[in-house]
């Protein structure tokens, strides 16, 4: 059974669609991870989670071809960095999502893997679902908020809190899972975020227990000098592979939990 929509022919892709099967799109960004990360880190980890867990059910999934280019203008900065203005990535976002919505797909997940698309991300599937008039579901999740992963990262990570954010432990361990050969952990660092509890994040836990659920991003030079928003010194091949496993199967849970939702009518009380 194909799982990879683009490797399908066109009759298969109604196919795919008439069996009620979950568009997964997996969405990242180009930008700096550190002095020990490849730009690439955001496209590698979020479309090997997606590829990986899709494959593992293609009767109840579709790989959709990942959006390779996301919001990062103040990751630029630092060289490597590829960034799309918000309006536009939004609206190709929701274009893509329209498209498949278009084919007759009713269930489509988005699969984020940085940061500062998740407001976008947000946007463009409610603004699909809007679209749509409410006849389909259009979901966006963190590959880092899954619920397996957050569950992996209590007993998995070593770090203190902050550590897994940006480049942090938890990143560099699934690079390393992934492509060990092109990570140099002789350059990793730990640089944490300078600012108070309210603003600091961490990728596996979140808000910071001690401050309010505040979001503040300046500029990532003026937080950082390496780029590095975490602990990437804690990292591992050993670690990444047990985030990976525990991703790979939080995706799958959500996916499944997508597909027995229901798509409710509106009850729009100006009609008659």
């Amino acid at each position: 059974m194909k799982y990879r929509y683009a490797e399908m022919i066109w009759n298969e892709v109604k196919e795919a669609a008439d069996q009620d099967r979950i568009a997964v799109l997996p969405v990242a960004t180009y930008e700096d991870h550190g002095p020990h990360l490849p730009v690439d880190t955001d496209v590698v980890l979020c479309t090997e989670i997606c590829q990986r867990a899709v494959a593992k059910i293609p009767l109840e999934a579709v790989l959709i071809p990942p959006v390779l280019h996301g919001y990062s203008p103040h990751h630029m900065d630092f060289h490597g960095t590829i960034t799309i203005s918000w309006d536009t990535f939004i609206r190709y976002v929701k274009d893509v999502c329209c498209s498949l919505a278009y084919h007759g797909f009713k269930r489509i997940l988005v699969v984020n893997g940085h940061g500062s698309n998740t407001s976008p991300l947000d946007l463009a599937a409610r603004l699909t679902n809007i679209e749509y008039e409410g006849k389909i579901l259009c979901a966006s999740v963190n590959h880092w908020d899954l619920r397996q992963a957050k569950e992996a990262g209590k007993t998995i990570r070593d770090s203190s809190y902050g550590g897994t954010s940006h480049a942090g432990e938890y990143e560099t361990s699934l690079y390393l899972a992934l492509k060990p050969e092109l990570v140099d952990m002789s350059k990793a660092v730990d640089e944490r975020s300078p600012l108070p509890p309210s603003f600091k994040t961490d990728l596996l836990a979140g808000t910071h227990s001690e401050g309010s659920s505040a979001r503040l991003i300046p500029y990532w030079s003026s937080q950082t000098a390496s780029g590095v928003m975490g602990d990437a010194t804690k990292a591992s091949k050993e670690k990444g592979e047990k985030f990976l496993g525990a991703a790979i199967e939080g995706l799958i849970e959500l996916i499944r939990e997508l597909g027995a939702t229901e798509i409710l009518p509106r009850r729009n009380q100006h009609c008659s």
